[in-house]
């Protein structure tokens, strides 16, 4: 069973490049047209998709990149907004029960 380990990793590595690759956008390929990637990463089966995942795409920084960051999610209770709101109610509530008296 293991004989085969190698194999299948050769063919999950071309598997995972070759779909990498048709799903990236023609703006982020660097370096050759995507077509061209694509017969690399098929024709070359180690080679092709080691150099498509180093040099095929342009890649986001880590860390201090540009890429826009994703507003975080916020728990209702410590959401200022959210705990504005709140109040506001509160306050709408004690006016209706006073104009009622």
């Amino acid at each position: 069973m293991l004989r085969y380990l190698p194999f299948l990793l050769i063919i999950a590595l071309t598997i995972y490049a070759f779909i990498d690759c048709l799903n990236t956008p023609e703006e982020e390929v660097k370096h050759l047209p995507k077509v061209v990637w694509v017969i690399i990463i098929l024709l070359f089966s180690i080679v092709g998709p080691v150099v498509w995942l180093f040099a095929g795409k342009k890649r986001a920084a880590i860390g201090g990149g540009r890429a826009p960051r994703r507003a975080q999610w916020v728990a209702p209770d410590d959401n200022p907004e959210f705990l504005k709101y709140l109040r506001e109610e509160q306050e709408r509530g004690r006016d209706k029960d006073k104009g009622s008296d």
